[in-house]
C-alpha cells in the first residue's frame, strides 16, 4: 500500500477538487512535492465526483520555486532526469480534462509559477508577485516557464520576464495577461472555488472536450485544428449531456439544463 501523502492532498466539495500544497515554508518544489502533484492530479482527473480543480498553496503562499539547495547538488546528467520528470508531473496537472484555477497568495515564483501556468486561469492575491528568476541563478526556465508562458503573453513579454527574472505584482500581471482575476489576499481561495463551481455545473464531457480543442489546436497547423475540433464536437452528439441540454433549451430556455457527464 503506498503511503499517504505528505506535502500535498486532494480534497473535494460541491463538484470542486482542492489540490493543496503544504511543504513548509514556502511549498518549495522537490522531488517528493512534485511526484506527489502527479498523484493529486491523475486521481483529480479521473473522479467523477471532482467537476472542477482548485490548485492552493494556502493563506501565505503558493509556491517560492524549487528546491535550490537539492537543484545545486545536481549536474547537467542529473538534472535532465530530474527535469523530465518535473515537466511530466507539470504535463499532468496541465491535461486534467477538467478546468482548473490557480489560487495565488504571496508569491509563485520560478517552478511555483511554472505549476500555476498549468491551470487554465489564475487568480492573484492584491499583494501576491510571480515570476520567472532563475536569470539570477545562471540558469533558466526548466519545466515550462519559457513555453507555456511565451504562448499566454507571447514571446516579447515572456523574454523580458525570463531574461530579468523581475517579480511581476498583481496589477502589471493583470493588466499583461499573467493572472485572470486580482482579488483582496484574504478572497482569493474562495473567489478561485466560486469561479470553479460555475464550471463543475456545467457539461464534463464538453468541458473537457472544449478544454483539448484549444490546448492541442494551439500546437497545430489551422486545418488540422480544425479537424480536431469538427471531430470533438461531432463526438458530443453521442451523450446524454448534448441531448439533456439541447432538450432543457428548447423546453426551458438557455442556461437551465443539469448535467449528468454522460
Amino acid at each position: 500500500m503506498a503511503a499517504a501523502p505528505e506535502f500535498v492532498t486532494l480534497s473535494v466539495e460541491d463538484g470542486v477538487g482542492t489540490i493543496r500544497l503544504d511543504r513548509p515554508k514556502m511549498n518549495a518544489i522537490d522531488e517528493q512535492l512534485y511526484l506527489e502533484v502527479r498523484a493529486a492530479a491523475l486521481e483529480a482527473g479521473e473522479r467523477a465526483d471532482v467537476r472542477a480543480v482548485v490548485l492552493y498553496g494556502g493563506e501565505r503562499v503558493f509556491a517560492a520555486g524549487a528546491d535550490i539547495k537539492a537543484m545545486s547538488q545536481l549536474d547537467g546528467a542529473a538534472m535532465a532526469s530530474w527535469g523530465r520528470e518535473l515537466t511530466d508531473s507539470f504535463t499532468t496537472v496541465a491535461r486534467i480534462p477538467k478546468p482548473v484555477i490557480a489560487a495565488i497568495t504571496g508569491y509563485a515564483l520560478g517552478g511555483g509559477y511554472e505549476l500555476a501556468l498549468c491551470a487554465d486561469f489564475r487568480v492573484m492575491g492584491a499583494s501576491a508577485k510571480v515570476g520567472q528568476p532563475e536569470i539570477l541563478l545562471g540558469v533558466i526556465p526548466g519545466a515550462g516557464g519559457t513555453q507555456r508562458l511565451a504562448r499566454l503573453v507571447g514571446p516579447a513579454k515572456a523574454k523580458d520576464l525570463v531574461f530579468t527574472g523581475r517579480h511581476v505584482g498583481a496589477e502589471e500581471a493583470l493588466e499583461i495577461g499573467l493572472a485572470d482575476a486580482v482579488v483582496p489576499d484574504a478572497e482569493v481561495y474562495d473567489t478561485a472555488v466560486a469561479m470553479a463551481r460555475k464550471f463543475a455545473a456545467g457539461p464534463p464531457l464538453a468541458l473537457a472536450a472544449g478544454k483539448r480543442a484549444v490546448d492541442e489546436g494551439l500546437e497545430l497547423p489551422i486545418e488540422q485544428g480544425l479537424e480536431l475540433e469538427s471531430r470533438l464536437f461531432a463526438g458530443l452528439f453521442d451523450t446524454e449531456d448534448q441531448r439533456t441540454g439541447m432538450r432543457s433549451f428548447l423546453e426551458n430556455g438557455p442556461g437551465k439544463a443539469t448535467f449528468s457527464g454522460r
